[in-house]
């Protein structure tokens, strides 16, 4: 029954295009991921102490902020809303993604700074809620 029920929802995310936009959202996040770690890891674990590991989110955001609009403009949301070329899309998604660095830089203060976590603990929950949170803004508000 309960798998029925899911089967029905995929199946109503699939013909709106939310179920392919989520596929491409997951694999193009997967490429800002990894750019993000590449530049937050070593800054976080080599240059900046422990308590400090939150100064190395701003970089690392602005490496993979500048692929993601890329990538999700042309491609995760390819087939959604309209394109703006007045740039307010561009400035729409600057404000999404720095909602995103605020939320990364809490959480990597809160772990590393007042609970005293390895750098890498902040990975964690920051890459499983930040992509679900930036993924309904950009569809519902950038890319709509």
């Amino acid at each position: 029954m309960a798998v029925t029920a899911i089967s029905r929802q995929v199946e109503a995310l699939r013909a709106s295009g939310v179920f392919g936009q989520l596929v491409r959202f997951g694999i193009a996040g997967g490429i800002t991921t990894l750019i993000y770690t590449g530049v937050y890891l070593p800054l976080a674990m080599f240059v900046f102490a422990r308590e400090q590991a939150v100064f190395a989110v701003p970089f690392a955001f602005a490496a993979a902020v500048s692929s993601g609009f890329v990538l999700h403009s042309k491609w995760s949301f390819k087939d959604h809303g309209t394109r703006d070329s007045s740039g307010r899309q561009h400035v729409k998604f600057v404000a999404v993604q720095g909602f995103g660095l605020m939320l990364h830089a809490g959480i990597t203060w809160l772990l590393t700074g007042l609970l005293h976590q390895p750098a890498w603990v902040p990975l964690i929950p920051g890459l499983m809620i930040v992509p679900l949170v930036t993924f309904v803004l950009n569809r519902q508000w950038v890319f709509a």
